[in-house]
């Protein structure tokens, strides 16, 4: 068996930046801010100085992000409260004030890595033989905190990879309410420990499907003797705090894919959006889109989420629910099996587990795929990605941490009709970490999110030493020839 390292990757770019809302002395926590201090600052600096200064910050950082006038002037509205009485100040000075509420930060400052690719939803313009690749990718930056950038690639003709140049300027989303189910919601307050007759009485005024803003007018129609109670107002922020980790994240059409990057929103999510699995999906109704897991970090604990778009342009963020979506790395097989939503998990910390779902976001656990059984993977072992149907099974790409807590890559094939039958695997790695492929940000790792099959190869984008991205390639008939049965 032979599996190609192919000699292009990607490496992180510190230019690639976004521009967000920056109050000092609330970088962790908000015990003490010093905005009132910096406004009085701003606010005494000359009048003929301020001109000159609201023109070069324009200048200086126009170019390296969207509309930064538009963004100089929100934030200043956000700290417009710390002036006390109603001031008139030019628009000039309002630049200068939000200026100093905001700063840059570089979202693949730090490392570059667990890329996951799909077939792009755009195939126009292309050569006879080419495929178009979406590559999702793991941006670490300042803090170890992550966030979920977008690359395209193109594949063929021929055993061929090809990364797009990434553009620049990168684009935050515009985030607005998302939408929950009933079913699913009572399931998130049931897991969150919520339940009690504040969250009863909420749920019992919701409809089937609701937003945020339906949470909260059904928070105001609580009875008196249960909203005005010594402990009702840490129970009713609880509820809204669950609500609002739901959320649509919109991004400009003017955009392309790979100025998107989707940063954390939600609480869970706060210091981190990591390793994104995604798939072209096939939902129980027909429907064909796009959707991916991701693990959620808050500073403590960890809860996959779910993506889903039909175009990689609008993306809703959803919670996951049920035994089996308490731990990293869940991937979604790409259709129904059996009339169900099917899903690779990972139970006791270092099983492969198979997971099931009727709604795709309750999800429950229905057995153990595959434990730890060679070298390789004697630490723990866990999937590298969504399966991959051919004719012969679902191949599902893995990888296991051997000794050295050395991360290597292998395969397992499944059965079509029964996912928790193995039909075979690799004895032996497909990729490991040797060579220029040992060192890094964390040595001694290779990792995949997600690969794809194209006129039976195997394509795999990895993360080399959790710093940079490379790709291999295998053919399917001889990574099938290799498995043990």
């Amino acid at each position: 068996m032979t599996t190609r390292i192919h000699a292009t990757g990607l490496t992180p770019q510190p230019d690639r930046v976004i521009a967000q809302l920056f109050l000092p002395g609330e970088e962790w926590s908000a015990e003490h801010s010093r905005a009132g201090e910096i406004i009085a600052r701003v606010i005494a600096v000359p009048d003929d100085r301020i001109d000159a200064l609201a023109a070069a910050l324009t200048h200086d950082f126009g170019s390296r992000h969207p509309d930064i006038r538009a963004l100089f002037l929100e934030n200043a509205a956000v700290v417009s409260s710390r002036l006390g009485d109603p001031v008139d100040i030019s628009v000039e000075r309002r630049l200068v004030l939000g200026a100093s509420f905001t700063a840059e930060y570089a979202v693949e400052g730090a490392a570059l890595c667990n890329p996951s690719a799909i077939e792009h939803p755009d195939q126009r313009g292309l050569a006879p033989g080419q495929l178009r690749v979406a590559v999702a990718l793991r941006a670490i930056g300042e803090g170890h905190r992550s966030s979920i950038e977008f690359a395209e690639a193109i594949i063929g003709p021929g055993r061929r990879w090809t990364f797009v140049d990434r553009m620049l300027p990168l684009w935050r989303a515009r985030i607005d309410e998302g939408d929950w189910s009933i079913a699913h919601f009572r399931a998130a307050v049931e897991e969150a420990g919520l339940v009690n007759e504040i969250s009863h009485n909420v749920l019992q005024g919701l409809d089937d499907r609701f937003t945020v803003s339906d949470v909260e007018a059904s928070v105001t129609r609580l009875p008196k003797a249960l909203s005005r109670r010594a402990d009702s107002a840490r129970h009713i922020e609880a509820i809204r705090e669950l609500a609002i980790s739901v959320y649509r994240a919109v991004f400009s059409p003017e955009t392309s894919l790979s100025q998107r990057v989707l940063t954390p929103v939600a609480a869970e999510e706060r210091h981190g959006m990591e390793d994104a699995r995604f798939v072209r999906f096939t939902d129980l109704a027909g429907s064909t889109h796009y959707r991916g897991t991701y693990t959620a970090y808050d500073g403590r604990a960890i809860a996959p989420r779910l993506i889903v778009t039909s175009d990689l342009r609008e993306f809703d963020i959803h919670r996951l629910t049920g035994d089996a979506a308490q731990d990293k790395g869940m991937a979604l097989f790409p259709r129904p099996v059996g009339g169900r939503y099917l899903a690779l998990s990972r139970s006791g910390g270092e099983n492969i587990s198979l997971a099931e779902s009727h709604d795709g976001v309750i999800w429950n656990q229905a057995g153990t795929v595959h434990p730890p059984s060679e070298p390789w993977e004697i630490v723990q072992t866990g999937n590298c990605g969504p399966p991959l149907e051919t004719p012969h099974g679902w191949i599902v790409l893995v990888h296991g941490v051997g000794p050295m807590r050395r991360y290597s890559l292998g395969a397992l094939l499944l059965d079509l009709d029964d996912p928790t039958i193995v039909l075979g695997q690799t004895p032996t790695p497909i990729v490991q970490p040797i060579d220029d492929r040992r060192d890094g940000y964390v040595p001694n790792v290779v990792y995949s999110c997600g690969g794809v099959i194209v006129d039976g190869v195997i394509w795999v984008p990895i993360g080399i030493g959790d710093s940079r991205i490379g790709v291999c390639s295998i053919e399917v008939d001889e990574l099938l020839a290799h498995m043990a049965r």
